[in-house]
This record gives C-alpha cells, structure tokens and sequence, in this order.
C-alpha cells in the first residue's frame, strides 16, 4: 500500500526526500510497467476515447484530456477480467500508468481536427485529404513527444511541480490500487452509471431513432427554452432575437460535463465572456450595422463568430505570451534542465530515454514538419523553420 502524505509533509520536503519516498512506496523494481497489455489497453481506450475528445472538441471547441476515464475503465476492465478467471494477475498500478499515458496521447491527437485543420479548411474552403491529416497529425504528435520528454525531466523529474491533470490521475490510481479499493469501486461504478444514463438520455434527445419504434412524441428537445417559448413570445436585446444570438439552453449533457471538467475559474471565465459577447456586443454591433446578416438575410451563431473571433484570438493570444513570458526564470531553468546543467541527480535516469533521442529527434522530425506544413498546405520553408521554436 502506498503510504500517503499530507500536503504540508509535501511542502517540507526535500527534492532528495521526494525521491526516496518514490522510490520506496511508489518504484517497485519487481512490479510490471510497460507491458503488452498495458499498450494494447492504452491504444484500444485511446482510440474509443478519442471520439469522445473530438465530439466535445466539434461542440465547444475545447479538448480534454482522457486519463481519468481511461484509467477507471482499464482498472474495472482488468477487474472483470480477473473475476472471470481470463486474467491471473491483477493490473499494477504502474502499468495503468504506462496505459493511460498512451490513452491520452491518443485521445490528444484528434486536437488538429478540431482547430488548425478544420480553420484551414473553412479559410481556404478545401478539403484536406485523409491520408494528408493522418501523416501531418502523426508528425506533429511525435515532435510533440520529442518536446514533452526533455521538458518532463525538467519541470517532473527536477522541480517536482504538479501538473493538475497528472495528479488528478495519480490520486485516481492511488485510490484504485491501495488496499483498501471500496473507494476505486465507487468510482468504477459511478463511471459506469452515470454513462448508462448520459447514454438514454442521448436516445431521448434523438427524435429520428425513437420515431422508428413509435416514439417520437417523447423526443427531448435540443433546447430546453424551447418549451418555454411555446407559451411565451421569445425576447429580444436591442431588436434581435435571443434565440438569433445563439442564447439557449442546451440539452446536451456533454456542456455539463465539460464544464465540470474545466473548473470554477474557467468555467466563470468562459461565462463572462460569452454574456459580454452575446448579450452586450453582438446586438449593438447588429444594431449599428457592423455585423451583417448572411446571404439568406439571416443572422446567427457564424456571423456573430465572424467578427467576435478577432478579439477572442487577440486576447488569447495575448494572455498566453503574458502568462509565458512573466517567468523568464522558468524558461531560463528549462533549457539549462535540457542542456544537462542540473545539480541534482535523477533518480530515474536509468529508465529513461537518454537526450541524444531529443538531441537527434528534434531536428529530423521538425524538418520533416517543417516540410510536410510546405507541400500540404503551401506555407513557406522559412516560415515552418521559425515556427518550431
């Protein structure tokens, strides 16, 4: 059983007595890892669990990450198995962990479909081949793991620092995996009955599968202000009509659980955008003229984007660079941490992929996206050579 610590233990201790803790209740020499049914489980949910990323990603532009999910279904999965005598051993904490670490970077890999890729198809209105999305998503994926490794021995190995998702899933696994796993199989079965339900209430909502079995006039409507609007005129701002401003309630429990997974602070974040955007700037600027209707006299959701996503862009992108920027000292540390100029020792050099695979990597595969960005989508060589630093 992992012997768990208080967070003020945490704050009091040194990066030596970190690593000796791991070491002692976490690193088990004789425990398996990477195994071939961690991988095949980690691929198997990586690739299911993408789906969900890029249907949450189409509905509300934001990807998250399936570590949790995919480490409660492969501890319940394994469960089962072993309970009906097709496994003899039970999956090892370290193994889930190799496991979910390929689930995510699988679930992370449909994150261009969702942004670069689908704006470059909307801007220049052609339709980017599949096998042109799999090799440029393949290759911008590896440079990403070749970046990610360095930076984790880094910030992971060196400064400790905790990495919310990361930790959300170690705490997941601990619970899963100690002694005492009445707590793990709360989670399992909480996982598995709130998918049950978001599941029928997905059958409700579909009025075209419930009309072939006679169904149909128990449909849930997309929009809960629907009902109210049968019995009530809809109301307008300014002229225009809430519904025109795409102010509705979804039925959708996919935006209740993205919400959720988001967090007070970006949740609240996205709120007070969206009620700035919607309920204050987009029927002014209608009223004055500046956001003009479509070609079908219409104005909605596309048009108000058109012009709002010039201020949302310029602000994210601003936040971002403030945020990255305000700690040189961060940004000095890490590129000392990857040129090797480090104090401290690794406790997990041994196990780890020695720096000449980033060394060499980098630059091949860079080169290699550097040239793919040119002949795919016709962005200078110059400009793909300054991008990947």
């Amino acid at each position: 059983m992992i012997k768990q610590l208080s967070d003020d233990q945490v704050r009091t201790m040194s990066l030596e007595e970190k690593d000796r803790w791991w070491l002692d209740n976490v690193w088990r020499g004789d425990m398996p890892q990477l195994t071939i049914r961690s991988a095949i489980t980690g691929m198997i949910l990586g690739g299911i669990l993408s789906l969900t990323n890029l249907y949450v990603g189409i509905k509300t532009g934001w990807t998250l990450g399936v570590g949790i999910t995919s480490v409660i279904l492969a501890f319940a999965t394994f469960k089962l198995l072993k309970a009906l005598n097709v496994s003899r051993q039970d999956f090892t904490v370290l193994e889930n962990n190799c496991m979910q670490s390929i689930a995510t970077a699988a679930g992370y890999m449909t994150a261009p479909l969702i942004s670069s890729l689908s704006a470059y198809m909307m801007v220049t209105g052609r339709v980017v081949p599949l096998w042109q999305s799999m090799t440029w998503m393949v290759a911008i994926s590896l440079l990403g793991v070749l970046f990610a490794f360095p930076l984790k021995k880094r910030f992971i190995n060196d400064e400790q620092l905790p990495f919310p998702e990361g930790k959300a899933c170690g705490v997941v696994m601990d619970g899963l995996h100690s002694d005492d796993q009445s707590e793990g199989t709360l989670k399992t079965w909480t996982l598995i009955y709130t998918g049950a339900f978001s599941a029928l209430w997905a059958v409700f909502r579909s009025e075209v599968m419930l009309s072939k079995i006679r169904l149909g006039f128990l449909a849930i409507q997309g929009f809960f202000d629907d009902y109210l609007y049968k019995i009530m005129a809809v109301p307008t701002i300014l002229g225009s009509k809430i519904t025109d401003l795409t102010i509705r309630m979804e039925t959708d429990l996919v935006l209740v659980a993205a919400g959720g997974l988001m967090g007070i602070r970006t949740g609240v974040s996205l709120m007070v955008g969206a009620v700035v955007n919607y309920f204050f700037l987009a029927p002014y600027l209608i009223q004055k003229g500046i956001i003009i209707p479509s070609e079908a006299g219409t104005i909605g959701f596309r048009e108000i984007t058109m012009w709002s996503l010039w201020g949302g862009v310029a602000m994210m992108t601003t936040a971002s660079l403030y945020s990255f920027f305000s700690k040189p000292k961060v940004i000095l540390s890490s590129f000392a941490g990857m040129l090797g100029k480090t104090k401290a020792k690794d406790v997990l050099e041994h196990i780890e992929l020695p720096m000449r695979v980033f060394v060499i990597g980098i630059p091949v595969v860079g080169l290699a996206v550097v040239l793919l960005t040119h002949f795919y989508f016709g962005v200078a060589i110059w400009l793909g050579l300054v991008a990947i630093p």
